[in-house]
């Protein structure tokens, strides 16, 4: 699985344009990017650590989505004016640039083709939305629950230091997140990883993917290869590309 980092489809000149008008923030795990329903305009972007997406629904916890370096906050509100449609919590430290949405906006009018990373960042949100979706009819809890495993492997996932190989995700993520993010209950959770636990293994602070094969078979795609480490963000200052 791959996702699309809005820092790594943007043009170089208007990376340059948010470096310039952007102020960089630390965000400690815990706090808030943003507050659901809020009208507060401003955007972010990520340059280390990660972040959990959420809504309440009379006290009920619904994970979206986890973020991580390179991913953008706040594109939504500053396209259409609206609330927050979501919360963003820091799971790890956070490191952003942090610039108001008129900014944004400006920097994505002055050079042509920025704003069509937004347009892929939305475009493959979109597309995650719909594989969860079709998850859901029929009911597929194991794909589901795969699907945002290999997720988050794409995005924070690192080459095992176990020499059968494998991909260790370093993110605070826990079981019953799983579940919220998954649709399903922490008891479901715990029964499609014991019933792959040769595959899988959830810890406090990490996931341990000793085999993408296994993986693949949950999320209905046997045939694919391994999941590829996620690439952390490139691009942002102090690192190579």
């Amino acid at each position: 699985m791959e996702v699309t980092r809005f820092w790594d489809v943007l043009p170089e000149r208007a990376r340059e344009a948010l470096r310039r008008e952007g102020v960089s923030v630390m965000i400690k795990p815990g706090g808030f990017l943003t507050r659901e329903h809020t009208r507060a305009s401003q955007v972010f972007v990520l340059r280390s650590g990660a972040a959990k997406v959420w809504i309440d629904r009379g006290g009920d916890i619904a994970i979206l989505d986890v973020l991580g370096p390179g991913d953008v906050v706040g594109e939504m509100e500053a396209a259409d004016g609206g609330a927050r449609h979501a919360s963003v919590e820091a799971l790890t430290p956070v490191q952003a640039l942090v610039l108001p949405a008129a900014r944004f906006r400006a920097v994505l009018d002055a050079h042509p083709g920025a704003a069509w990373a937004v347009a892929a960042v939305l475009a493959e949100r979109l597309r995650d939305a719909n594989e969860l979706r079709v998850a859901h009819f029929p009911d597929e809890p194991e794909r589901r629950l795969a699907g945002r495993l290999l997720r988050l492997a794409a995005r924070f996932g690192r080459p095992s230091a176990d020499p059968r190989g494998g991909v260790e995700v370093r993110v605070p993520v826990s079981r019953q997140d799983l579940g919220r993010w998954a649709g399903m209950g922490r008891r479901s959770v715990a029964r499609i990883l014991a019933a792959e636990q040769s595959g899988l293994a959830v810890a406090r602070n990490m996931i341990n993917v000793r085999s993408p094969e296994a993986l693949h078979r949950l999320a209905g795609d046997p045939g694919a290869g391994d999941p590829e480490p996620g690439a952390g963000g490139r691009g942002f200052p102090g690192e190579a590309a």
